[in-house]
């Protein structure tokens, strides 16, 4: 069969498969089992299974679920109220005042959650309330925490790197620091647009709050310290060798325990809540990953991205503007898919041709998950934004017109990365050539 007429036949078969309501990991398999009866005589039953065992039956992904139920654990804690109450004394007093809790408040719990939409939700069950007490434009309270809670997919632990080193086959020591620098990029470009926002809309801002002394810098401290420490613990250890990023996720369990057990926010029933999260949550990245695996063996059977690496060498793409290509495709793909089915979907028949490029797949990997973190303010599939929907009673549209700056700002760092890659790569480098 013409290759152009499979690929169409596939897409096709896809995109039917999702507006059905099918399970992406299930809609993945489907398009696998398509291509192996259209382009091939192998018998697709013996490769599902091998590709299936195969591409769970992966010591790096056992870090997956223990981080996911970290994440789960201190979703039920009193994690982020002490997070607000913790911050808002070095904030205030900063142009856009509390707005920058949302900020810092959503860094602090990427790095130990590891989810983009547990970072939104936390976060903003506890800062919203807060904000629209004190008489902060809602618009731009709302805003704030939709861009910010995309730290969840970039600032480590990253459930995402985790899927993409999987699917890759890439060090996730290495995608972990490649994240940190571009993660803390990405975080003061936020803060430098609300503070000229608040400079150019005082009008919009409530009355600057009294500056609190030192006590209560200190009683914030003291509140902000189980967190920092839990950071250190997990990601300290992997930076120093000590762990691997599973060993590290079993340290960070243990940590979210003792916080959660210390400070009173973790019951029997909220215990076993989170275990049937993280479950859940597990299961449905192992079925994705499992169907794009066996997606990756029979699109090789059909020679299409043989064919699509081919084709982007002959047409002589410099690196700039093939990441240009990338980034508009991944954004269209953005408005129907989620971050983790974007990743493991195109992985496979996207990573040979950037290779080819010349492109460092450690660098592409923050790339990605850089465009990724649009997909989680662009309707109409945008996770935070239906997070944000079910706190707000908003509109998903509304909520994402007030994303918009945010998202701009994520395609601004995007170009600012593609600029100057080291910023991705010089940690890893320095900390791993030791």
């Amino acid at each position: 069969m013409d290759i152009t007429v499979l690929s169409v036949i596939l897409v096709a078969v896809l995109f039917g498969c999702l507006l059905l309501g099918l399970w992406v990991g299930f809609a993945l398999l489907a398009v696998g089992l398509v291509a192996m009866e259209l382009a091939t005589s192998a018998p697709a039953g013996p490769v599902l299974a091998t590709r299936v065992w195969g591409s769970l039956n992966v010591w790096d992904l056992t870090a997956l679920p223990m981080f996911i139920w970290m994440g789960e654990i201190l979703f039920r804690s009193r994690l982020s109220s002490d997070m607000f109450t913790g911050l808002s004394p070095f904030t205030r007093r900063l142009p856009g005042g509390l707005l920058h809790v949302n900020i810092l408040g959503c860094a602090l719990f990427a790095a130990v959650s590891g989810s983009s939409a547990a970072t939104t939700a936390t976060v903003g069950k506890m800062s919203l309330p807060e904000l629209r007490a004190r008489g902060y434009d809602e618009r731009m309270a709302i805003g704030t925490l939709a861009g910010a809670g995309t730290f969840g997919f970039l600032i480590p632990p990253s459930i995402i790197l985790i899927v993409y080193g999987a699917a890759a086959d890439q060090s996730i020591a290495r995608l972990f620091l490649a994240g940190v620098i571009p993660g803390l990029m990405l975080a003061a470009m936020f803060a430098g647009y609300v503070m000229l926002w608040s400079l150019m809309n005082r009008d919009r801002m409530p009355a600057p709050e009294p500056r609190p002394d030192w006590r209560t810098r200190l009683r914030a401290l003291l509140l902000l310290m189980p967190t920092v420490l839990l950071i250190v613990a997990v990601i300290g250890s992997i930076y120093a060798g000590l762990a691997s990023p599973t060993e590290a996720a079993v340290v960070g369990v243990v940590g979210a325990l003792l916080i959660s057990g210390l400070t009173g926010g973790l019951g029997w029933a909220s215990f076993k809540a989170s275990l049937v999260g993280s479950a859940i949550t597990t299961c449905m990245i192992a079925f994705i990953l499992a169907g794009a695996s066996f997606l990756t063996v029979a699109m090789g059977f059909t020679g299409i991205p043989r064919m699509l690496a081919a084709w982007i060498g002959e047409q002589g793409y410099s690196q700039f503007a093939l990441l240009s290509a990338l980034l508009l495709f991944f954004i269209v793909l953005g408005f129907f898919l989620d971050g983790i089915s974007i990743v493991v979907l195109t992985v496979s028949i996207i990573l040979p041709m950037v290779q080819a490029a010349g492109i460092d797949p450690i660098w592409f990997g923050i790339f990605l998950v850089l465009v990724v973190e649009m997909s989680q303010i662009t309707p109409p599939v945008g996770f935070n934004l239906f997070v944000l929907q079910s706190i707000t009673g908003r509109g998903i549209f509304e909520i994402a017109r007030w994303a918009l700056p945010f998202f701009l700002i994520l395609v601004l760092a995007t170009a600012i990365l593609s600029l100057f890659p080291e910023i991705a790569l010089w940690l890893p480098g320095t900390m791993l050539s030791r």
